[in-house]
C-alpha cells in the first residue's frame, strides 16, 4: 500500500506497526509498535559515536577508554531513552546539541539510564534520570 491519509480516527483489533521497506533489498524494518503499549526501536551503539534520532532507545556499550556520544536536537514531543549496558571501564558522556538541563550527562555505570523529552524551544529536557550525572 502507498501513503495513506485518514481523516478520521483508525482502529485496529491487533495494534499498529511503524516500518520502514528497504528499497534495495525489500528487508521490511518495524521502528515501532502500537498496542497495549508503545515499543520503539532500539540503537546498539558501542564506544563513541551519534545516538540516533530514528529510535526511541539507544543502549551504550563502553570499551576501555571515554565514549562521547552527541545526540543531534529533536522533534517537538519526541521521547529519547539512553542507556549504559556494557560498562568496559570507561565513562559515556552524552552531550546533546541543545540541552535544557545543562551540558552533557555521564553514565559510569550499567543501567545509568535517562529519559529525555525534546521541546522546540529549549532543547532535549530531563524528564527522568537514575545514575547519570548531568554537568
Amino acid at each position: 500500500m502507498a501513503n495513506t491519509t485518514f481523516s478520521g480516527p483508525v482502529r485496529s483489533e491487533n495494534g499498529f506497526q511503524s516500518i520502514t521497506k528497504n528499497t534495495s533489498t525489500g528487508a521490511i524494518t518495524t521502528n515501532a509498535t502500537y498496542g497495549k503499549g508503545i515499543t520503539g526501536g532500539v540503537q546498539q551503539l558501542s564506544g563513541a559515536g551519534a545516538a540516533d534520532t530514528t529510535n526511541v532507545i539507544t543502549e551504550i556499550t563502553t570499551g576501555a577508554g571515554a565514549a562521547a556520544v552527541t545526540l543531534a536536537n529533536g522533534t517537538a514531543g519526541q521521547i529519547k531513552i539512553l542507556t549504559m549496558v556494557v560498562d568496559g571501564g570507561g565513562d559515556a558522556t552524552i552531550t546533546p546539541a541543545t540541552f535544557a538541563n545543562g551540558t552533557d550527562i555521564t553514565f559510569a555505570d550499567v543501567n545509568d539510564t535517562v529519559v529525555l523529552v525534546y521541546a522546540n524551544t529549549i532543547g532535549w529536557v530531563v524528564a527522568a534520570n537514575t545514575g547519570g550525572v548531568i554537568s
